[in-house]
């Protein structure tokens, strides 16, 4: 099935059909985290988001390479290594395994290529080169190179502002050297107190790369000099992307990313308001901390049921109501395995993809899951439920059964208890109800229920138990 997949391009400013370049290989880039500390939700959408439109690319018969950087030299990672006392390359390492640790547990498959930024100091060395070649890069007195903005006619193309509009962004440092406040760094020239692994020979002089560099060498030498998507968080629009396109365009002469996608902002709800999340307002969660809480499959659930360019709102309320849908999902589909196959000509499924191929419309897609629970509830229609679970793990939901699900870790709401420690706990209940000590019996099941395990007395006596 080769999908009529519409995609809202940002560069464009509205939905555009997808045609591949190479439909046998769909090339698809996005900025990843730079790991200096653990990933936070805003991540997690990131990484949940373009895992998704990578499935959906494959299910629709595309193959796919996906290539997710990461930054691993960087301002914040060098003072967090020296305060820290330790290399670079061992704070970077144990922050990659961090993050790979959350992207399992949410479910996100690895991808093709996940490129580190000081392993392609060559490739951004040279295209540096080629830009001062060609008059769009200059040396400053302090001896950074930088960009020159105005020298690149098309500036300002994805963020749709005129070069008197736009001003240097977060994360660029206006230097009294550069010869415009818009030109951005390209070669950051050492300083005498920056740590032996922060530096690279040159023959701009000994530094390191800029942040904007990295993806445009990485980008290009994996994927070719033009590919199909480029996506990341909309915070990245400008000044990043933007400069993703002047470096790449000026360094190349061909066109960059045919279609750049952004996901929307993550905000967190506080005593009823909605604000931005952000380390600077300290109301950010890391991803660590929320898999303490929730069930890490609830929480990808919970950020498929925005659609990706919307805001999202985290707040206990919301995260509580996903992980009550998900459940209902999950009691429709019991133990059944999925479909081996998916028709996509059948009525659900063509409505699944219709809704997928709207710019991911996730929540339509999953009203239709619920519309397929609901009759499998009516009628008990095992080979529907299999259909329905095979459209949910192309989601990457409903991996498993319904018992595992509902007896899945519940975190700091179970506290120290494991499964054993749940059926001893049973078990003292049971012995209690046949000693006829009621009192005690309703006092374990009270201590369960403070827990977060409700208990469901069977025919026969059995006893199962289920989270809250």
């Amino acid at each position: 099935m080769k999908s009529s997949l519409q995609i809202y391009n940002s560069i464009l400013r509205k939905k555009q059909a997808f045609s591949p370049l190479d439909p046998q290989n769909v090339r698809m880039y996005v900025c990843g985290m730079t790991v200096y500390d653990f990933c936070h939700l805003g991540h997690a959408r990131v990484m949940v988001v373009f895992d998704l439109l990578k499935r959906w690319l494959r299910a629709s018969g595309y193959p796919v390479t996906y290539v997710r950087n990461i930054t691993d030299i960087d301002d914040k990672i060098i003072r967090r290594a020296v305060e820290n006392g330790e290399s670079i390359r061992s704070l970077t390492d144990r922050f990659i395994a961090a993050m790979h640790e959350d992207a399992d547990a949410l479910g996100i498959e690895r991808p093709d290529h996940e490129p580190r930024a000081t392993e392609y100091v060559a490739e951004m060395q040279e295209m540096i080169q080629t830009l001062m070649s060609k008059r769009l890069a200059y040396r400053d007195d302090s001896g950074d190179v930088n960009f020159a903005v105005r020298a690149f006619p098309d500036y300002g193309c994805l963020s749709g502002k005129s070069l008197d509009e736009l001003r240097a962004g977060e994360r660029v440092g206006v230097s009294g050297s550069k010869n415009d406040p818009l030109d951005f760094v390209l070669w950051k020239s050492a300083k005498t107190d920056e740590p032996v692994d922060a530096k690279w020979e040159s023959d701009f002089g000994v530094g390191r790369p800029g942040w904007h560099i990295e993806c445009s060498a990485m980008s290009c030498k994996l994927l070719g000099n033009t590919f199909d998507i480029h996506g990341g968080g909309a915070d990245l629009q400008f000044p990043h992307h933007e400069n993703e396109i002047a470096q790449s365009v000026g360094a190349t002469g061909e066109s960059f990313a045919q279609y750049w996608m952004h996901n929307g902002f993550v905000r967190v709800e506080t005593n009823g308001q909605s604000e931005k999340m952000s380390k600077s307002l300290n109301n950010f969660f890391t991803i660590r901390d929320i898999l303490k809480v929730y069930d890490a499959e609830v929480v990808r659930f919970f950020i498929l049921r925005a659609q990706y360019r919307s805001q999202l709102t985290y707040s206990e309320g919301h995260v509580q109501d996903a992980k009550a849908a998900l459940g209902r999902l999950y009691t429709a589909v019991g133990d059944v395995q999925a479909a081996t196959t998916i028709d996509w000509s059948r009525d659900f499924e063509s409505r699944f993809a219709e809704a997928m191929n709207d710019d991911m419309n996730t929540p339509s897609a999953i009203s239709v899951l619920f519309e397929m629970a609901h009759e499998v509830n009516r009628s008990a229609d095992q080979t529907l439920a299999e259909r329905l679970k095979a459209l949910a793990q192309v989601l990457g939901l409903l991996g498993r059964t319904s018992e595992a699900f509902q007896k899945a870790e519940v975190g700091e709401q179970a506290g120290t208890f494991d499964e054993t420690a749940i059926q001893a706990l049973i078990d003292a209940r049971t012995q209690a109800k046949t000693d006829r000590d009621f009192a005690k019996a309703d006092a374990i099941r009270q201590q369960l229920l403070d827990l977060g395990v409700v208990l469901e007395d069977k025919r026969g006596g059995a006893t199962e138990w289920r989270r809250a």
